[in-house]
């Protein structure tokens, strides 16, 4: 495979509140974590974190995001952040910068390992992209976990079964079909 594309999306119930991220691969891989306590764009970054170290051997890794925040963020302002001391262009304290931090490691590991940067594409979000769909679709069911009080890590390479990503995700409150159904993320 020349080029990995990955969707990348976060969520949060009651921004600030709990929170889920989640990749899918247009193979069908994924990886979704839920918090108990976030925000929308904590969500949106650990997505995209987990998505290149989760992919860390994969040569052309393509993300599609459907949050301007995060590619901006990876693309322009982290570096600039760190550049800063850690501020904002406004003097104030940059938000995140434990997770700002992991994805400059993670970043600067594949150059470290002659990878190629990783791409970066915006998507609308429920526009019906059906890889954003996905990790729509495990972003929400995993801040609903969040909400539970469960803090957890799933992911097909941990156990559980591959998306059908040949299927549209389903709705929110509805069923999967019964082809795409996969195990895990309850």
């Amino acid at each position: 495979m020349a080029t990995y594309s990955v969707a990348t999306d976060g969520a949060c119930m009651r921004n600030p509140g709990p929170a889920g991220w989640a990749w899918v691969g247009e193979d069908g891989r994924w990886s979704a974590g839920s918090l108990e306590a976030g925000t929308n764009n904590i969500g949106e970054l650990l997505a995209v974190l987990y998505a290149i170290r989760d992919n860390a051997a994969v040569a052309d890794l393509h993300i599609q995001a459907d949050s301007m925040y995060a590619i901006n963020t990876y693309q322009t302002w982290m570096d600039a952040h760190a550049r800063r001391g850690w501020k904002t262009s406004t003097k104030e304290p940059t938000k995140n910068v434990e997770i700002l931090q992991a994805l400059i490691e993670a970043r600067d590991a594949r150059r470290a390992a002659g990878l190629p940067d990783v791409t970066f594409e915006h998507v609308k979000g429920h526009a019906g992209h059906r890889l954003n769909g996905w990790a729509d679709e495990r972003a929400v069911r995993a801040a609903q976990h969040g909400s539970r009080g469960l803090e957890a890590i799933w992911s097909s390479d941990r156990g559980q079964d591959l998306i059908d990503v040949t299927v549209d995700a389903p709705k929110a409150g509805e069923d999967q079909p019964k082809r795409s159904r996969s195990r895990g993320l309850p």
